[in-house]
Formats: structure tokens, sequence, C-alpha cells
């Protein structure tokens, strides 16, 4: 089943190549114009923003709470009927400190609060708050993918693993526009999107 779509398209293969060509695009202009450095780091608001951002052009819920529950495996995320009270909690939460802002990212992950693109956009919106409250952004390119989406899969339970590899990869060049698109190429990469370059896209408006 495709998602619905503003493309008109049916099928699976060419949406997933369609979202993350235009996605891409706009993860790129988003760090051009000046739009991260705008947010309000670690809010519910910010997230959003970044959804919308990312993936307006593709799909009418881009923003917006999802209203279906969803799984990962056997893992089910945060069921709709709880969901606006978890996003509360979690933009609650303290970020004063790098353990603190990822324990505040895992559980915005355990929200999974869209119906599509949660991964890519809460790896941007982790790296704002880094940004803001640290100085510092985790350098994807440097986290592999496997081990990311294991300690991620146990974080509920035990977040150390997802700590230790992503204080591995912290970096303060957090302003540099090759590093930022290397990270968005292996963040798309983590979800199995790997067919555009982030670099071949930058001008694309």
């Amino acid at each position: 089943m495709t998602l619905p779509n503003k493309l008109g398209l049916n099928d699976e293969l060419e949406l997933a190549r369609a979202e993350e060509r235009l996605s891409k695009a706009k993860a790129c202009q988003m760090f051009a114009n000046g739009t991260l450095d705008s947010l309000q780091a670690g809010s519910w608001d910010s997230l959003a923003a970044i959804h919308r951002y990312l993936f307006s052009e593709i799909y009418d819920f881009a923003g917006q709470v999802r209203t279906v529950n969803i799984a990962k495996g056997s893992f089910r995320f945060v069921p709709v009927m709880y969901l606006q009270a978890a996003l509360e909690n979690v933009e609650a939460m303290p970020q004063a400190t790098f353990d603190q802002i990822i324990e505040k990212y895992v559980e915005m992950n355990i929200a999974h609060p869209f119906r599509e693109g949660n991964g890519r956009s809460t790896r941007i919106w982790l790296n704002v708050m880094l940004k803001k409250q640290l100085k510092l952004v985790v350098d994807w390119s440097c986290v592999d993918k496997n081990d990311y989406l294991l300690a991620m899969e146990r974080s509920p339970v035990k977040d150390t693993e997802i700590k230790v590899l992503l204080q591995q990869a912290l970096t303060d060049k957090i302003n540099d526009r090759n590093l930022y698109m290397k990270g968005i190429d292996a963040s798309y990469f983590y979800e199995g999107y790997l067919l555009y370059k982030t670099a071949d896209l930058g001008g694309e408006e």
C-alpha cells in the first residue's frame, strides 16, 4: 500500500525515489536559508516545522500529528490516544546536558508523532538542540547504520548504547555545510534511501 501523496504516485518505489529527491533538496535549503537557526530548540513546534519543510510537497500530513497507530516490527509506538500528552511531556523534558538531550531524543522517537519521516526529521531536530545548547552536532556520516539501528531499538529499555555511539560522533563543526549534507545522506541511508546525494540536489528549488 502506497501512502496517499500529493504527487499522485501509486507505485511504492516511485514514491520513495520522489520523496528522497524532493525532501533531500528541502533539507539542503533549510540549512542554507537559516531556517534551522530560527527554530526553538527542543520544542514540538520546531520538530513539526522541520517535518513540514521536508515533506509538504509530498504529503498532506506534513507537520501534523499522526491519527493512526503505528509499529516497527514488534515495537508499538505511543498509541494515538496518548500521543498529545506524550509530546507535551517530551517538550517539557530538560535539555541542558548531552545526556538530557539524548534522553529527550529517545522519548521523541518512542512517540513517533508522524505517519512517515520520523527518523529523518527527528535527527535534524536533535542536532538543532545540540547546536544551540552545546555548540556541537552529531556527524551522522560517522555513525554506522547497523550500530545506530540496534542502539535505537534498545534505547527504550536502556539508552546507554545510543549515548555512547552518538557522543563518539560529536563535532564542533556546527556550521559546516558539507558535514551537514553528508549527515543528511547518512540519515536517509539508515531508512534505506540512497539513490541521490544531497550535494547534487543543493541547488534545486
